[in-house]
């Protein structure tokens, strides 16, 4: 690899926001947030929407979405209009 044109890639802990769990792996990702890793090593901390352990496609589960109230804001909205 060419010497200085590349990103610093380095030990980071992504969070799930949903379930709280977390995993370390190495990035380029940066973030001013820090955890605290069972090894003892402060990390920096990216907190992320999504992860194999909140996605129904890895958990096999899905969420429960609101669809009667989707249904009543489109008809709120739109009315009785086609």
């Amino acid at each position: 690899m060419k010497p200085g044109i590349h990103p610093d890639y380095h030990f980071v802990v992504f969070q799930d926001r949903s379930t709280g769990d977390a995993f370390l792996t190495r990035s380029t990702a940066t973030s001013t947030r820090t955890i605290d890793w069972t090894d003892g090593h402060t990390y920096p901390l990216m907190t992320i929407d999504v992860t194999a352990y909140s996605h129904p496609f890895w958990t096999g589960t899905q969420r429960v979405l609101d669809e009667a109230g989707q249904v009543e804001k489109f008809r709120r909205r739109y009315g009785g209009r086609h």
